[in-house]
């Protein structure tokens, strides 16, 4: 009977190094999922590179990673980032990985748990498909190569409307899958067939984020939540809008929920709600307002100087106050209009006064609650904002008559 050996491959990396003034920055390593490359974190890599060193690297045979010679395991793959750590100074590390990548780093938290500082487990699970269902696709690939794959994995990667909304990254991510080697493919796959971390899971301790997307039909949601309540003291969050690619479709908001796991966990005073919970909340509200299209622009947007502010505003402004129970939406909407108008905000009323109106205040509504403000803050400041509204409702008006304006 043969003896079926594996080799640890050998894995290539890229670190970004600090941007901030850290004295002793940590290390961040961030791993991809089968068929994409590190590039996948180039939306992310920018936020956690203000304050620590970030380690990308590619699966064998994707990106820079060289063709892996001998098959492997996902154990193996664990092994060889410790040895990529070790090569760029090694010590303990926050690790954080999507699909494939994920199963890596729970074999890490299993295998190395001294060297983990804390894991983020995104669209992924301690077993991943059936075994049956990855030696087909590992047949596949060898037989036709991964161009084969493309419009399945497509269908599996993003949410609804993504590729309409950035074809750009989709077709650039979609380009790299096939371009990678196909044989490399084909053991990742034969990997993931042998992989079920299942039974080690109640002695992991580190701490873990597992993130979801709100689409992903590969790992569900409810497997990253089935994942979360056995790791001790694990926490699941849900990406909005997402599908099997957090990382490139929501970069901001997955930036944001790893920084604030590698940063550690802070509950306000006598509550047991982290931060991470309250930005997840405060996003989901944030978009069911404002639109996917507003907080799109405003994710992109995002500059290392107003991170933080975003991160405040989304956590406080949206994930605290209005997800409160005392008042309903209608109301904090009409709080809102009259706040800013008072503050003379012109700006900020603009996107309220369509936040308004998705919260079921009716036109008419909301020019009596500017008129009604006129005698407690002042004609000139309800006059502005009647100019505001007037100039929305124009707005309106024509985007509903003409829907590519």
């Amino acid at each position: 009977m043969p003896v079926h050996t594996t080799t640890v491959p050998t894995l290539i990396g890229t670190v970004t190094p600090v941007r901030g003034l850290a004295p002793a920055p940590p290390l961040v390593v961030l791993g991809p999922s089968l068929g994409t490359t590190s590039a996948l974190w180039n939306g992310v890599v920018g936020a956690l590179a203000e304050t620590s060193r970030v380690l990308r690297f590619d699966l064998p045979g994707h990106g820079a990673s060289p063709a892996a010679s001998h098959p492997f395991t996902v154990a193996d793959l664990a092994d060889a980032v410790i040895t990529l750590v070790d090569s760029v100074g090694g010590g303990a590390f926050h690790y954080a990985g999507v699909s494939l990548g994920g199963a890596v780093g729970l074999e890490l938290a299993v295998r190395h748990p001294d060297r983990l500082l804390s894991l983020g487990v995104i669209c992924s699970g301690p077993k991943i498909g059936t075994p049956e269902g990855w030696r087909d696709r590992a047949a596949q690939i060898r037989g036709s190569g991964t161009p084969s794959v493309i419009v399945s994995s497509a269908e599996r990667w993003f949410a609804p409307g993504f590729l309409e909304r950035d074809p750009a990254s989709g077709s650039a991510a979609l380009n790299e899958l096939s371009s990678i080697n196909d044989e490399s493919y084909a053991m990742c796959c034969e990997a993931l067939a042998g992989y079920d971390v299942t039974q080690a899971l109640g002695g992991i301790h580190t701490p873990t984020l597992c993130l979801s997307g709100e689409f992903d039909i590969a790992t569900p949601s409810r497997l990253l939540a089935d994942l979360a309540a056995v790791i001790p003291g694990a926490r699941h969050e849900v990406i909005a809008g997402a599908a099997h690619l957090p990382a490139l479709e929501r970069p901001a908001e997955v930036a944001v929920l790893l920084q604030l796991l590698f940063e550690g966990p802070s509950p306000a005073a006598g509550s047991s709600r982290t931060a991470a919970s309250a930005y997840t909340d405060g996003m989901t509200v944030r978009r069911e307002v404002l639109g996917d299209a507003h907080v799109d622009r405003a994710s992109a947007a995002i500059t290392p100087e107003t991170a933080d502010f975003q991160d405040f505003i989304t956590r406080y402004a949206w994930g605290e106050i209005w997800t409160r129970p005392g008042l309903d939406r209608r109301t904090r909407s009409f709080l809102t209009i009259a706040a800013l108008v008072t503050g003379g905000h012109e700006g900020e009323l603009t996107m309220h006064v369509r936040a308004a109106l998705t919260n079921g205040l009716s036109r008419a509504e909301i020019s009596e609650a500017i008129l009604h403000t006129a005698i407690y803050a002042g004609v000139p400041a309800a006059n502005a904002a009647f100019a505001v509204a007037r100039d929305t409702f124009a707005a309106l008006d024509t985007e509903l008559t003409d829907p590519t304006s």
